[in-house]
């Protein structure tokens, strides 16, 4: 006879079933998206799955952002976060270190392209984060770094976020004190930033099934 345990769990399976089919939203970010300097519950990401539970029931986020992260460790990571995970989409949120880093945009470019290639591999949908650095980097090299992210979507025809701070990044009271990561009261913002963007790639995916 089978153990009792065993057969509840034979008894659910039909009903869990359709959670294998649920589309699920794989984040590949920084410290922006890890939720650094505040409770991991409050960052967008966490938001993020709040809102799709109400929205799209079944929409499963994975946060696989590490703070510190730069171009190049997302992409050493991406290949078994794919494997693991299958996601639907794909959001990468990564850049803002190198650029703090001074690290060569060419360099950076060359490394979201690679992951853009990786997600398209995957049959998953790439989205772009665009993110920018503060000026005492020179001129040159900020706006090098900012323009990155544009001509990156534009050559990869890939849907890009412009700027995911930009509504909280000049005001004080939303930025923490080093004046780099948002404050617990800037989530929000930063979710309904990214939102349009996630809602219309579900949408598509949903179209074309």
């Amino acid at each position: 006879m089978l153990p009792v345990i065993l057969l509840l769990g034979l008894a659910l399976l039909p009903f869990q079933a359709p959670l294998a089919n649920a589309q699920t939203v794989l984040i590949l970010g920084d410290s922006i998206s890890a939720a650094y300097g505040i409770q991991r519950e409050d960052g967008w990401v966490n938001l993020l799955q709040q809102r799709l539970a109400n929205a799209r029931p079944g929409t499963r986020v994975v946060n696989a952002s590490v703070s510190g992260e730069t171009t190049g460790g997302g992409l050493a990571r991406l290949p078994a976060a794919l494997a693991e995970h299958r996601p639907a989409i794909v959001v990468v949120e990564l850049g803002g270190n190198d650029g703090l880093r001074g690290y060569p945009v060419k360099r950076a470019r060359d490394n979201l392209a690679a992951m853009i290639d990786l997600v398209r591999g995957a049959g998953a949908r790439p989205l772009l984060v665009g993110m920018r650095i503060p000026p005492n980097y020179g001129a040159r090299y900020t706006q090098a770094f900012e323009r990155m992210y544009a001509d990156l979507a534009d050559a990869t025809q890939v849907p890009l976020v412009p700027f995911l701070l930009a509504s909280v990044a000049l005001n004080p009271a939303l930025m923490q004190g080093d004046g780099i990561h948002p404050t617990a009261a800037a989530q929000p913002a930063l979710l309904d930033t990214i939102w349009p963007f996630i809602d219309d790639l579900l949408h598509e995916i949903a179209g074309a099934g």
